[in-house]
């Protein structure tokens, strides 16, 4: 099994700078803008940028946690499997007319940012949901398109992306692996 690092802290850390900068240019006023992300790793990035936009414009961004575990459309058999594990939605703001920023780490076939809309829309109806991705590895099932990527890497369906973050992982890089 090969193993390639595709990315190191700085260039994870200029990323999500990039990104955050993105943001801002985006939503001109940030003072409507809040974060979620798709746990576990979504939720760390969310952070970060949130930090980033926050240190920037000078206001609290707030950041919340979505878990689309019972969202998900490839748990069709149900009574045959294992009870999914649940580690909460945390969402402890109004999104009501919010501008959201959805945050994942890899965006594949799309799936789960579909499920992580569909999580979204039974809380409430936002005035617009913008994606951002460290990771865009192509591959989509769904035209699902994000707004801010930190990085495009075209990839084969036999490689794989480890997204690994200090606040989850003890290190941060981003490593591809041919099975």
């Amino acid at each position: 099994m090969k193993q390639v690092r595709i990315m190191d802290e700085g260039a994870i850390r200029r990323a999500l700078t990039r990104i955050s900068y993105e943001i801002i240019e985006q939503q001109k006023d940030v003072s409507n803008l809040v974060m979620i992300g798709i746990k576990t790793r979504g939720i760390t990035l969310a952070k970060r940028i949130a930090e980033k936009i926050s240190s920037l414009e000078k206001i609290k961004v707030p950041v919340g946690e979505i878990d689309i575990t019972l969202y998900r459309d490839d748990r069709h058999d149900i009574e045959n499997e294992e009870a999914p594990v649940l580690n909460g939605t945390s969402i402890p703001f109004n999104i009501k007319g919010k501008q959201v920023v959805l945050v994942d780490d890899v965006l594949f076939t799309g799936r789960t940012v579909r499920a992580a809309l569909d999580a979204i829309m039974d809380i409430d109806r936002p005035k617009r949901i913008s994606l951002a991705i460290l990771i865009d590895r192509g591959h989509r099932e769904l035209p699902i398109r994000p707004d801010f990527i930190g990085k495009n890497v075209p990839t084969s369906l036999e490689e794989v992306i480890h997204v690994h973050l200090l606040e989850d992982d003890a290190s941060d890089e981003v490593i591809i692996e041919n099975e």
